[in-house]
């Protein structure tokens, strides 16, 4: 896990838990704000999955160049 995913799934908490705040207090614009971050965690998830697979693939070719 890297950081960027690791921010997104703290990101995507704080979202859920705005988002059910403000239902609870009746506060619509709470609500909106907690779905925006949780969709904002999304894409920095999807970004720290990326820079995952980037850094499997490299340490791919580095294995695959040492039994060359």
């Amino acid at each position: 896990m890297n950081k960027n995913q690791a921010q997104g799934m703290a990101k995507d908490l704080l979202g859920k838990v705005q988002e059910t705040a403000g239902k609870i207090i009746g506060n619509p614009s709470q609500e909106i704000k907690g779905v925006e971050k949780q969709i904002a965690s999304q894409a920095e998830e999807k970004l720290g999955d990326a820079k995952e697979m980037v850094k499997s693939a490299r340490d791919a070719v580095k294995e695959a160049g040492k039994s060359l």
